[in-house]
């Protein structure tokens, strides 16, 4: 037995006095309502309705469990409502999770338009380098930078990052600009990643992938350090582009090797599912695949 079928079943029966009209009401036959109206008071373990062959009556039990029946079902149609609304129209709270620097630099002023745009909207934005749970952690949608693991996220591809090595003008002039990644072994080299981060750096050549080993002289967790360091003539580091954009409109470094490069790392939007994705998410979403502009392989 279906228990709200049962109680709207009941309170047709009570409204209409009768079993025929509730049924008709309800579009089922008359025995099926008969037969919810039973399961109904069985389960109870009291008679709701007093039944002749001339009428349909409430016991006093009935009339007490109609009047609670129907705040309950008022209170199911509210939700079924807002939820239905929050399909349609944008509204409530939006969590989002970024990566700490991207997310400051360009999840961030996203947000800040979304929220202007949607006034019914209350968002949160995590940032934190570390790839979560989104069911788990109660996150609508996140920003992924890379390659994707299989999962059962759904992903919207919203832009692209390279990995670029940099370095300070003054730098390469006083020690050379490499022409090819075997030469950074003749240079000071800056690792982003923290101590326990892979010191392999990636090229390409034609069709072939390389990797080289880089022995560094500063390593940070940090590309906001790292980035320093470089901008002070401290030596070559390989860092996303969006990291080191800055840098470069000012001066302060510049591209080396970029024949090299391996390609662009995706950039994604992820969420759980597709299926009846709600208005809040999807607005985001369009938001930022209109305006803004994360392709970062130029």
């Amino acid at each position: 037995m279906d228990r709200l079928d049962a109680m709207q079943a009941f309170v047709a029966v009570a409204d209409l006095h009768g079993f025929a009209p509730a049924a008709r009401k309800l579009k089922l036959s008359p025995p099926a309502v008969t037969r919810l109206i039973a399961a109904l008071e069985e389960r109870l373990g009291v008679r709701l309705l007093q039944r002749t062959t001339r009428s349909v009556t409430l016991t006093d039990a009935g009339s007490r469990y109609l009047e609670r029946v129907r705040r309950i079902l008022a209170d199911v149609e509210e939700a079924e409502g807002a939820a239905e609304s929050e399909r349609s129209k944008p509204s409530g709270r939006l969590v989002i999770s970024a990566p700490s620097g991207f997310g400051r630099l360009h999840v961030s002023p996203a947000v800040s338009a979304y929220l202007k745009r949607h006034p019914e909207v209350s968002a949160e934005l995590r940032l934190e380098d570390r790839v979560v749970n989104l069911v788990e952690d109660g996150v609508d949608l996140a920003v992924r930078i890379g390659i994707l693991a299989d999962s059962t996220l759904v992903a919207r591809h919203v832009g692209e990052m390279r990995r670029i090595v940099v370095a300070s003008p003054a730098y390469l002039r006083r020690h050379g600009e490499p022409k090819i990644p075997a030469e950074i072994a003749d240079h000071q080299t800056i690792q982003f990643g923290g101590a326990s981060a892979s010191g392999d750096w990636r090229f390409v050549e034609g069709a072939s992938e390389f990797r080289l080993d880089v022995t560094p002289r500063f390593i940070s967790n940090s590309a906001d350090a790292a980035i320093q360091y470089a901008e002070q003539d401290g030596g070559l580091t390989r860092v996303l582009a969006y990291q080191a954009a800055d840098g470069i409109r000012r001066g302060a470094l510049r591209i080396v090797l970029q024949k090299f490069e391996a390609p662009a790392l995706p950039i994604h939007i992820v969420y759980p599912t597709s299926r009846l994705l709600s208005a809040k998410v999807r607005a985001f979403i369009d938001l930022v695949v209109e305006e803004a502009d994360w392709n970062f392989a130029r």
